[in-house]
């Protein structure tokens, strides 16, 4: 087995302004956390639950976490820009012979509608639409935003979705379908020539809950006033699905940015939240060598793309002496970085697959190797390199410029030794 780490983080012991660290108990490597406003989770029960100001996220979602396994959640700061979404059966209308009742959903007030009549979701037809906003929100040129919603399956049916109409400079109509059934179905209801890199995304959230989102990049200056979400009968078509269909929608967010991020509830204004910032300083030096050691995270891949540069963690002393892990913009490809007195060394593009994974890079001059799951992803590398200084900062899904992870992080350690690549294998195998 391997040696035992300097520090050890299993995020599960906390309290406002602190995440506790398993090793060392003196509480030396105890990380300090701030974020001022409160933000949600998804906790032990399978609900979106409400998490104070300052207390880290230990969140519970379906693809990572498990009963008595959370992971901590670090997202930068986000607002939501469609009104009423707390409860999305207040204040929004519907429209041609639908009918409505307030459910659940995972914990977030919904709607379950049933469709009286066939047509669009679009101008005309059967839809629910949000509350107007009023000025209208102003899509910049070159920006990414992310619209996103949580669809239940009430009965048989599994196919619903999104329109919007973007006014201005970008005028045109801007829709997705999402089909919850299975493996998804990609196809666009509209798509508007001044946006671009369209990408959709079907999360399972619960028993026949998913959250369904799209990322989109204007290409133009516009605006947006509200949205509509209805049943469908295709991912690329806006006809309502016949009469009788059931379908529930809740949780509806529009954010600025390239992932969907945790929801931010609404009422008669927008809503907000912080950033989360973890990180440790001071107190690292003898955590982790100069001239080698060994980092290891086990951490939740989930999100298709990501924000460019998005950090796991980094072990930091200067510009010139630091180790991080990223993840590039778009894809499931990480970079690793070990950089000692203004050398690299890069292990570059590597695939990471979806769900948990657990990866371990050990360094020592003339010899480092990163693992994967168990098996060698990268070759060593023989430069001769080693730190002129020690680190004495570490953060946890993200940096001091605010290149956040957003995804969950499981466990950290560090440790004082490059370990052998056996030892490596075997810290990494799920």
């Amino acid at each position: 087995m391997p040696a035992a780490p300097s520090l050890l983080i299993v995020p599960y012991r906390s309290k406002t302004g602190k995440l506790y660290s398993q090793i060392p108990t003196s509480g030396a490597g105890d990380f300090t956390v701030t974020r001022n406003t409160e933000a949600r989770r998804f906790n032990s029960a399978g609900l979106i639950a409400s998490v104070a100001s300052g207390i880290p996220r230990l969140d519970y979602y379906t693809s990572g976490g498990t009963a008595g396994c959370p992971a901590l959640l670090v997202e930068p700061a986000g607002t939501n820009s469609i009104l009423q979404s707390t409860d999305s059966a207040s204040g929004w209308t519907l429209s041609n012979s639908m009918t409505r009742a307030t459910i659940d959903v995972i914990g977030v007030s919904g709607v379950n509608l049933t469709v009286g009549t066939s047509g669009s979701i679009g101008s005309t037809g059967s839809r629910y639409t949000s509350p107007l906003l009023t000025p209208a929100l102003n899509l910049a040129s070159g920006s990414t935003y992310t619209i996103s919603f949580f669809l239940k399956k009430t009965t048989t049916h599994t196919i619903g979705g999104y329109y919007a109409t973007i006014g201005g400079a970008a005028a045109g109509d801007l829709g997705g379908g999402f089909d919850v059934s299975g493996s998804f179905s990609s196809g666009s209801i509209y798509n508007s020539a001044l946006t671009t890199n369209r990408i959709r995304r079907v999360e399972r959230w619960g028993t026949d809950v998913f959250r369904c989102s799209e990322t989109f990049t204007m290409t133009a200056s516009g605006t947006i006033e509200r949205i509509n979400l209805g049943v469908l009968t295709a991912v690329n078509s806006t006809t309502v699905a016949p009469t009788g269909t059931t379908m529930g929608f809740a949780a509806p967010q529009l954010e600025l940015g390239s992932v969907p991020t945790s929801f931010i509830p609404t009422t008669a204004g927008t809503g907000s939240r912080s950033a989360d910032v973890i990180s440790v300083s001071g107190a690292v030096s003898g955590s982790i060598g100069q001239t080698e050691g060994t980092i290891y995270a086990e951490f939740v891949n989930t999100l298709v793309a990501s924000y460019a540069e998005s950090y796991m963690y980094r072990v930091f002393a200067d510009a010139n002496n630091e180790i991080w892990a990223r993840k590039e913009g778009g894809g499931n490809t990480y970079s690793f970085r070990w950089r000692a007195n203004s050398q690299n060394t890069n292990f570059l593009n590597v695939a990471v697959p979806n769900g948990v994974s657990k990866i371990a890079f050990g360094y020592k001059s003339g010899d480092t190797a990163l693992f994967l799951n168990g098996s060698q992803v990268a070759t060593t590398n023989t430069d001769v390199r080693a730190f002129s200084v020690n680190p004495t900062t570490i953060a946890l899904g993200s940096t001091s410029s605010g290149q956040f992870f957003n995804d969950r992080i499981r466990a950290v350690a560090l440790y004082t030794t490059r370990l052998t690549n056996p030892e490596l294998a075997t810290l990494t195998t799920l």
